[in-house]
């Protein structure tokens, strides 16, 4: 059984988002002076997941993209792209509103969840764990089984370095899965949703809503997190920088490697079965406000075989596409 060693505060989040965020240059950690204090919650109880996504006012009015459609065709798989220029507001989008299982994905958002409302002091508290609880993917969490863990070394293992059992973890350090989509409806995303744990939700069996989202509401939600004023900046630059080192070896081969050197980059992949692949971004450009890439990605087959270098071309299609401002 999982045992945090002292309670922990309520699960907490600032008002629904009504409009767009106002984005800005994130400040350096050194410079971050906030006091470590709890904002008061104005959450309710957390909606039931809607069984299918509400279409975006957008949707159907993708520009067309025969480039990747192509990809498509070439990697006989379904290819979900959503790509914004913070600076200037121009996108890219190509099946931007259609459903695609997120895997291991979620755990950015998951740490983002753990963080929010909550001092930094929260990060230091311990977390005791059996062996029962480890998942078959746990390359951090299979070695501290008998001193547990700081909740900032399980969001460190979740994020950085994919553990599943680090992100099972941080979802009951919040409340369950229920409490992470209630969170992402605090944010303004109505897509997402979060079912299950690891490793029922790496299943990505194709037309099961549950453990689900679009790259356009789930790279969004990113956007807010690491971008935009969801978290706290102590917290948001504790989050940036795990995901800037990203340390699995999936985040080399996919929007990493797509795009051209000097370019800083923070995201979070994701795997599973039939095929899936995700990688969701922040990337800044040297010089340049920062691109917001998320690409998700199945196939039809449950055994199909992954092809990294999809996420790879669509990314630089991306980089070599979308305007920004010099």
């Amino acid at each position: 059984m999982t045992v945090i060693t002292k309670p922990r505060t309520a699960l907490t989040r600032r008002g629904f988002l009504g409009a767009a965020a106002v984005l800005g240059p994130l400040a350096g950690c050194t410079q971050d002076k906030e006091p470590e204090t709890a904002r008061p919650s104005r959450r309710t109880k957390p909606p039931s997941p809607s069984p299918s996504p509400s279409p975006s006012p957008s949707a159907g009015r993708e520009s067309r993209h025969p480039q990747l459609a192509e990809l498509e065709r070439k990697f006989d798989a379904r290819l979900g792209l959503y790509a914004l220029d913070t600076a200037t507001g121009a996108t890219l989008a190509h099946r931007a509103d259609e459903r695609f299982a997120f895997c291991s994905a979620f755990k950015a958002i998951a740490a983002a969840a753990v963080l929010d409302g909550n001092p930094m002091s929260h990060l230091d508290e311990r977390v005791r764990y059996g062996k029962g609880d480890l998942m078959k993917h746990a390359p951090i969490t299979s070695r501290h089984v008998r001193t547990g863990m700081t909740i900032r070394q399980l969001c460190d293992a979740a994020v950085r370095y994919s553990d599943g059992t680090a992100g099972n973890l941080l979802l009951r350090d919040i409340g369950g899965p229920d409490r992470l989509t209630a969170y992402a409806r605090g944010l303004g995303d109505k897509v997402t949703r979060m079912d299950r744990f690891e490793p029922a939700i790496t299943e990505a069996t194709p037309g099961d809503p549950r453990d689900t989202s679009s790259p356009r509401a789930f790279g969004t939600t990113y956007r807010e997190i690491v971008l935009g004023d969801a978290l706290p900046k102590p917290q948001r630059a504790f989050l940036r920088d795990l995901l800037e080192r990203n340390a699995t070896g999936a985040g080399a081969k996919r929007i990493r490697a797509g795009l051209p050197p000097g370019w800083t980059v923070a995201d979070k992949t994701g795997t599973g079965d039939y095929g899936t692949l995700n990688d969701i971004a922040v990337a800044w450009p040297p010089k340049s406000a920062p691109l917001l890439i998320a690409i998700m990605s199945s196939k039809a087959e449950k055994g199909a075989p992954y092809d990294e270098a999809l996420l790879a071309e669509a990314a630089a299609y991306v980089a070599a596409t979308l305007p920004r401002k010099r």
